[in-house]
């Protein structure tokens, strides 16, 4: 499809992207877009340095390719350098949503659902400030190599949220109803869903309560839990970060105990979902990575360049936000695996602890930090009254040892409204989960 310029490494990322916006605000439709753009990125190598160029005019690429070529020098050796021998080859078209695409479905379909769920708030007399979110994306990247790569594969996701809040005896509460999917059929749920979530969160901010703060047993959903594996755990295992740092890689050595025997944490890009990353931005398969297996650390994710400086296989996590950024060390669906526990079991088992199911944010690295956004004690095994939670927080590595109870379930959060930041790159798409996780001493206030 192009000419490569002979002794240097070359590959061409084009990514094709059609995309959705439709909000309404206290009933006033304030966006209604539609976007269908194209990009590309050039990336050119020498064995000491890479050239990149992005561009919005696809006619150019050939162009662009040898204008790059003509800054960088020949090499006659360039392929076999480390990093370029770990790339892989791979081609073939994969295209995971037939009768699906999300470009296809007619924008009059999408208007509608949103108007929908714009009708389900009318006679919501509790809450204040609706507002409802209507958004999709589908990329069709294809990816081209010097080394004779020729890939074409898909990604799409879409979704609806309402918004609320309420005010009640003086106190705000904020939250939402959502669904993000692959599969737009699918958010029709949503009517179903909202009356559901509204009435729990009308609840909730009825009859909350300050919590005591002190250390407690708490049982995570699985997006608590997937938020403290991808913020905790997650950033730590990009290996990019341990490149140049002897103290990091020996604290990070395969083979060291880290957590409970119980524990398994794993990054894999093949599930469809807002993960979904089948091939990376170099080209490379998506591998089913486990960052951790039985309390070991067994693993840690990869571009070609860190794979070849550390000296191990690739994993498929070399992702770049857009055509406009080179390809980083980043996640794609990460999660704690099931265990042989049910989640009724794992509450029946506590006298007295806490069930956190949903949160605003979550950071980490050495300690990390969770802003719960809904609570209910435990007591005596049963969920009790609504508490206000302001953080959840601990050491990182005193928590992976503190897990005594995992579920069976494996649960995926989807999320087209926000992602994974990581230097100027954000935000990512990105999906984690889990089943429910049980922690023992978790310092709450």
């Amino acid at each position: 499809m192009f000419e490569f310029p002979k002794n240097l490494y070359t590959d061409v990322r084009i990514e094709h992207i059609h995309e959705t916006s439709i909000n309404f605000t206290n009933n006033v439709l304030e966006n209604n877009k539609v976007r269908a753009y194209s990009g590309a990125i050039i990336r050119v190598f020498d064995g000491q340095r890479w050239y990149y160029k992005s561009i919005s005019n696809l006619s150019n690429i050939q162009k662009e390719i040898e204008d790059l070529s003509k800054m960088a020098k020949e090499n006659e050796k360039i392929y076999e350098h480390e990093v370029i021998k770990k790339l892989q080859v791979n081609k073939g078209e994969y295209l995971s949503y037939k009768g699906l695409e999300l470009d296809k479905i007619p924008r009059e379909d999408k208007f509608t659902l949103a108007k929908e769920a714009l009708e389900l708030t009318r006679d919501k007399k509790e809450g204040k400030n609706f507002k409802v979110n209507y958004d999709d994306s589908r990329v069709v990247k294809e990816f081209y190599s010097s080394k004779g790569s020729n890939l074409k594969f898909d990604y799409q996701l879409c979704g609806i949220k309402i918004s609320y809040s309420f005010n009640v005896n003086g106190k705000s509460f904020e939250d939402n109803s959502r669904i993000a999917t692959y599969d737009f059929n699918k958010l029709k749920d949503i009517k179903n869903k909202f009356q559901d979530d509204y009435n729990e969160s009308l609840n909730y901010a009825k009859n909350s309560k300050p919590i005591t703060p002190g250390k407690y047993t708490v049982v995570m959903s699985p997006l608590i839990v997937g938020v403290f594996a991808h913020e905790s755990f997650g950033h730590k295992s990009e290996a990019d970060f341990m490149i140049g740092d002897e103290n990091m890689m020996k604290e990070w050595k395969i083979g060291t105990k880290v957590g409970a025997d119980i524990l398994s944490i794993v990054d894999y890009g093949g599930y469809l979902g807002s993960g979904y990353v089948p091939f990376d931005d170099e080209g490379t398969k998506a591998e089913k990575t486990y960052l951790i297996k039985d309390g070991i650390l067994t693993g840690r994710l990869h571009s070609a360049r860190s794979a070849a400086i550390i000296g191990e296989e690739l994993t498929g996590n070399a992702r770049a936000v857009s055509f406009e950024f080179e390809p980083i060390v980043r996640m794609t669906s990460t999660y704690i695996a099931p265990g042989d526990k049910t989640k009724e079991e794992l509450i029946q088992e506590v006298e007295e602890g806490i069930y956190i199911c949903d949160c605003k944010y979550g950071t980490g690295m050495s300690t990390f930090t969770i802003a719960p956004s809904r609570a209910y004690m435990i007591r005596n095994g049963k969920l009790a009254e609504p508490v206000n939670v302001a953080v959840m927080t601990g050491n990182v590595m005193e928590t992976l040892y503190n897990i005594d109870g995992v579920s069976k379930e494996l649960e995926l959060e989807d999320n087209i409204w926000g992602g994974c930041g990581k230097m100027e790159q954000a935000p990512l798409a990105v999906s984690f989960g889990g089943p429910y996780v049980r922690v023992k001493n978790i310092q709450i206030q």
